[in-house]
C-alpha cells in the first residue's frame, strides 16, 4: 500500500474515532468501535512511521517529524492507559491532533540531520526525552479535564459530561501516576544528556537544557510537595501546567524558530 494512502487512512481512523468520543461524551462507556478506529489509526501511523524510519535508515527529527512521532506515542499511550484508567475521553483532544501532526508531516516534512549521524547513545537520549515529553503532554491534558471538572462542580447543575468522569480524587491519582512515570523518563534523559552529549551547554543547547532542568524541578517539587505537604487540587493543576510550558518551550520552541521561521 502506497504510504500516503496509510497515512491518509490513519488520519481518517483518528477524527472518526474522535467523533465517536465527542458524540457519546456524555456516556460513562464509550462504544468499542470508538477504541477500534483508534487502534487502527495508531497502527497505521506506526506503519507509516517505521516505513520512513526504514527509508531514512532512522528517525528524521525535522520539526514536523517529529511532533508526528511525539502525537503517535501520546496517543499509543493514551489507549494503553484506557485498560486500567478511565482516560479515554481525552481522546478527543489527543486524537485530533495525533491526525494533524501526520498530515503535516506528510506534506511539510524535512529532513534535517541524517539519522546515521547519531549513535546509539545520542538515540537513548532522543527517544528517553521524547518518551517522557509524550506521558508529561498527557498528565497535562489531564490536569486541563481535571480543572475543568473541579470549576464544573461548584456550578448548578454541572454538564452531563462531568457526571460521566471519574470522581475528583481518581482524577488527580491519575494525573500524579502519569507525573511520576513521566519524571522517571525526563530523569534518564536528562542523565543521558549530561554523560553522552560533549557539551550540554553549548549555545545552541543551553535553552533546552536550561528548560528541561527547570520542568524537572518544578514537577518533582510538585511530587515531594504532595507527599511532605499534601499539595493537590489548583496547586497541582497549575504546577503540573508551568512544568509542561516549560517543557513545551524546551523541545519545540527553537526547533520552530530554527525550521519554520528562520529556514535553517
Amino acid at each position: 500500500m502506497n504510504i500516503t494512502a496509510i497515512a491518509i487512512l490513519s488520519i481518517s481512523a483518528y477524527l472518526a474515532s474522535s467523533l465517536l468520543i465527542i458524540r457519546h461524551i456524555d456516556q460513562h462507556r464509550l462504544p468499542k468501535l470508538a477504541f477500534f478506529l483508534a487502534w487502527t489509526a495508531v497502527s497505521l501511523h506506526f506503519i507509516h512511521t517505521a516505513i520512513l524510519f526504514q527509508a531514512n535508515s532512522g528517525f528524521n527529527f525535522s520539526f514536523f517529524s517529529t511532533a508526528s512521532l511525539i502525537a503517535m506515542i501520546v496517543a499509543f499511550l493514551l489507549l494503553i492507559a484506557t485498560i486500567n484508567s478511565p482516560v479515554e475521553k481525552l481522546g478527543t483532544a489527543i486524537f485530533p491532533i495525533a491526525g494533524i501532526m501526520l498530515g503535516l508531516e506528510l506534506n511539510f516534512s524535512t529532513q534535517t540531520t541524517a539519522p546515521s549521524d547519531y549513535n546509539w547513545a545520542m538515540n537513548t537520549h532522543i527517544l528517553t526525552s521524547i518518551i517522557a515529553f509524550s506521558l508529561l503532554n498527557i498528565a497535562a491534558l489531564q490536569a486541563i479535564l481535571l480543572a475543568l471538572q473541579d470549576q464544573q462542580l461548584k456550578s448548578h447543575p454541572p454538564k452531563p459530561f462531568i457526571h460521566s468522569l471519574p470522581s475528583l480524587q481518581t482524577m488527580e491519582s491519575l494525573l500524579f501516576q502519569m507525573l511520576t512515570t513521566g519524571i522517571v523518563f525526563l530523569t534518564v534523559s536528562l542523565i543521558s544528556g549530561f554523560l553522552f552529549i560533549e557539551d550540554l551547554f553549548a549555545q545552541h543547547l543551553v535553552h533546552k537544557t536550561v528548560l528541561s532542568i527547570l520542568a524537572w524541578l518544578i514537577f518533582t517539587g510538585l511530587l515531594v510537595g504532595r507527599k511532605r505537604y499534601g499539595w493537590r487540587g489548583k496547586t497541582a493543576i497549575q504546577w503540573t501546567l508551568i512544568g509542561f510550558l516549560f517543557l513545551l518551550l524546551a523541545y519545540f520552541g527553537s526547533k520552530m524558530v530554527l525550521e519554520l521561521i528562520l529556514h535553517r
